[in-house]
């Protein structure tokens, strides 16, 4: 039985939704065609209908993920309000629901051009968001970058650590972007 247009774009959508969490949380080498497609509730021979390959697949997912991030940030009111979410404890637990960057830098250093792409793409919206709540000025966009610089890095580190240390590394780098912040 043949499914309509809307259903198919449902279906494919429900896969590149799934595969943005699950490259996230185990990065795109670290999730099989086949487990995300039985996670998403579809059989693996499906997953050519949608998508030429697992790099067309892996480059969708990430322009979702950092949508999904650049639609969060806008519903932020202030900086230090972005800086409080994004090095959180919450954000840590849980990377399948926050930053690309801070989730997958290492990996899409080893991916191919569509993918580094991507996450160009997706870090250059984020560098504009940050430019747009900072002090304008000559400085702005390379401030925005270094701040953006150490809340990944923060993020991606606390990760890689047992609990109490990755709380305190996460804690020292909000202190730090508010102190930079201050100074911008």
């Amino acid at each position: 039985m043949r499914i309509s247009r809307d259903q198919a774009q449902q279906n494919h959508d429900k896969v590149v939704t799934t595969a943005a969490r699950l490259f996230r949380e185990r990065g795109f080498e670290g999730v099989a065609v086949g487990d995300l497609m039985k996670t998403a509730g579809f059989t693996h021979g499906g997953f050519y209908n949608h998508f030429n390959s697992k790099d067309d697949l892996s480059a969708q997912a990430l322009d979702q993920a950092f949508r999904q991030m650049d639609d969060q940030r806008a519903r932020v009111e202030s900086l230090d309000e972005l800086l409080s979410q994004y090095l959180s404890e919450a954000s840590r637990r849980a990377p399948g629901r926050s930053c690309p960057a801070a989730a997958l830098a290492g990996d899409v250093s080893r991916q191919g051009e569509p993918v580094k792409q991507v996450f160009a793409d997706g870090f250059e919206r984020m560098v504009e968001s940050m430019v747009e709540r900072l002090p304008q000025g000559p400085q702005a966009r390379a401030e925005a970058m270094a701040l953006l610089a150490r809340m990944v890095g923060a993020l991606a580190l606390a990760r890689a650590m047992p609990e109490d240390l990755g709380r305190e590394v996460l804690a020292a780098a909000l202190e730090g972007c508010r102190q930079d912040v201050a100074r911008a």
